[in-house]
């Protein structure tokens, strides 16, 4: 996410001091990304306050590249590094390690963030239909969590499809027992004899449309 260009959404609606955007910053996005202090400060000083706090304002050149940014779609030919894609191509086929217990083990946390987010989306929601002050930072918090929840959402299925694409190649892979027999998971150990087949564990809950009770 672009903290610059953030900063500057916040600065076209008036001159603000540094605790101040951070503080709208935080509030508009749920502190899911908290910014430190060096990165409030990277925008254009402009006087004081009356409390001698040092003012920040956005220039035209700001607003210029402002408005570029809201029209420019987000660049996804060159992905940011995903550290969950990255863990799983690393334990296939290493040593030691049992690939399904990653995937189960990452897909239980999946499935507890998805359920904690869905219930934010709920308070989120109640605040929004309150109204008041507040208003426009309680829509934006519930726009970054239904997008956590559509991520969560996708990973989750993510790793049900890994698990099967790992079992149904094992399956197919040159010296595969033939039969009923369980197949091995590449960078697993092989199944004890009379061990049951490997199944995929139960898929996660689309929480998107329903949510938490009460959610909408």
């Amino acid at each position: 996410m672009s903290i610059r260009h953030g900063l500057l959404a916040l600065l076209e609606r008036g001159p603000r001091y540094g605790s101040q955007l951070r503080t709208e910053f935080e509030s508009r996005t749920g502190a899911t990304w908290p910014l430190n202090v060096g990165q409030v400060y990277t925008v254009a000083q402009s006087g004081e306050d009356a409390a001698g706090h040092a003012l920040y304002a956005i220039t035209e050149d700001g607003r210029t590249e402002l408005r570029t940014w809201f029209e420019k779609p987000v660049d996804r030919t060159s992905p940011a590094r995903d550290e969950l894609a990255i863990k799983l191509a690393m334990a296939v086929g290493a040593p030691s390690v049992d690939i399904r217990d990653v995937i189960q083990s990452q897909r239980r946390h999946t499935v507890k963030a998805m359920q904690d987010y869905t219930r934010l989306k709920a308070q989120a929601l109640a605040a929004v239909e309150r109204g008041g002050a507040r208003e426009r930072d309680d829509v934006a918090w519930l726009l970054v969590l239904e997008q956590l929840i559509f991520q969560t959402e996708a990973e989750a299925r993510w790793l049900d499809h890994c698990e099967s694409r790992l079992i149904r190649l094992s399956a197919t892979a040159p010296g595969a027992p033939a039969g009923p027999a369980a197949p091995t998971v590449p960078g697993t150990s092989a199944a004890a004899p009379g061990a049951p087949a490997v199944t995929a564990a139960p898929r996660a809950q689309d929480t998107s449309t329903t949510g938490a009770p009460g959610a909408r």
